[in-house]
């Protein structure tokens, strides 16, 4: 039972947070990327990098909606000596991904935090990314895998002269791991490949619980030995864009149970910028609202075995994209 009275400790009775843009020292020097960073809770965590003179790297697809994001942060923070500049990438399609590592690698020499930020919810039954995988694995699941992978080595770079722990990659899981399949995620029998269930939450909460995998297996295949630290994140219910797929009484039901976007961008600053979170006892631990450690699932949080099988199965599918 303990596990789901803190599932509805993640949804009501949240503490305050514990790590804020007041606890955020200069990040002058320091380079990020924050996919979806110019809607939503990227935008707002992307401010506060800003803010604090970081270099921001907001990814997406839209550059009319990266160019007033950046309108407004630079607005908001006038003194601040950072830079926030638009990176295109298209994470449901994954022939753009290497482009846009390539772009970013002839644009910066260090990476220091990458945050997994975008994502798609329960969109219309049938949708697709480019490659012809269900919308919700691709675009949140192998579109970061295969752009995170692309970015290690200069993570890698970044971190062989940085403290260990302050370089790190997080990842946008969901309360919604709560309601994914039995061990996290589902593989067919015959082919091996994930399993679609073609029902809407299923799938998203499928996708969510992957994200813990690809957490956890970043951490030990590569975060261990490289002084990088990886953690997931339930960044808490906010009104965001992620609801645009909703209508009529969905709509309705989740405008009540949601937050400000600006509380889910304090998880994420806990998760990516906070001393708690990169201490190394801390890596690969999961993020709840609004900056805490908080319980998955047992058989998500102890299958090894699970985890090891999607990470496996998104380098196949994503190989021939590198």
């Amino acid at each position: 039972m303990s596990i789901y009275w803190d599932a509805i400790r993640q949804c009501f009775f949240i503490p305050a947070p514990t790590f804020t843009e007041n606890d955020l020292p200069s990040q002058a020097g320091r380079v990020f990327i924050v996919t979806g960073g110019y809607t939503g809770v990227g935008k707002e965590l992307s401010s506060m990098l800003y803010q604090k003179n970081g270099t921001v790297y907001l990814a997406g697809r839209s550059k009319d909606k990266a160019d007033a994001a950046i309108a407004d942060i630079q607005k908001a923070h006038p003194s601040s000596d950072g830079r926030v500049e638009f990176l295109k990438l298209d994470l449901a399609d994954l022939t753009t991904i290497k482009p846009s590592v390539d772009d970013f690698l002839r644009r910066e020499q260090r990476l220091d935090v990458l945050t997994n930020n975008a994502g798609v919810m329960t969109p219309p039954l049938g949708s697709l990314t480019a490659q012809s995988h269900e919308l919700q694995m691709g675009t949140n699941c192998l579109g970061p895998y295969l752009f995170t992978t692309l970015l290690t080595p200069i993570l890698q770079k970044t971190a062989a002269t940085s403290p260990p722990g302050s370089v790190r990659v997080t990842w946008a899981a969901s309360l919604a791991t709560m309601g994914a399949p039995t061990g996290g995620v589902t593989f067919e029998a015959n082919s091996g490949g994930v399993k679609i269930f073609h029902d809407r939450f299923t799938d998203y909460a499928q996708s969510k619980a992957a994200n813990v995998f690809l957490s956890r297996e970043y951490q030990s295949r590569i975060g261990n030995a490289s002084n990088i630290a990886s953690n997931a994140w339930n960044p808490g219910n906010l009104l965001s864009e992620l609801q645009r797929h909703q209508r009529g009484l969905e709509a309705w039901f989740t405008a009540k149970l949601c937050y400000p976007p600006r509380l889910g961008g304090y998880t994420e600053l806990f998760a990516g910028w906070s001393e708690e979170a990169g201490a190394r006892e801390n890596w690969g631990r999961y993020v709840g609202p609004w900056g805490r450690f908080v319980g998955l699932r047992s058989d998500i949080e102890g299958n090894g075995e699970r985890a090891g099988r999607f990470w496996e199965w998104c380098e196949r599918e994503t190989k021939a994209y590198r």
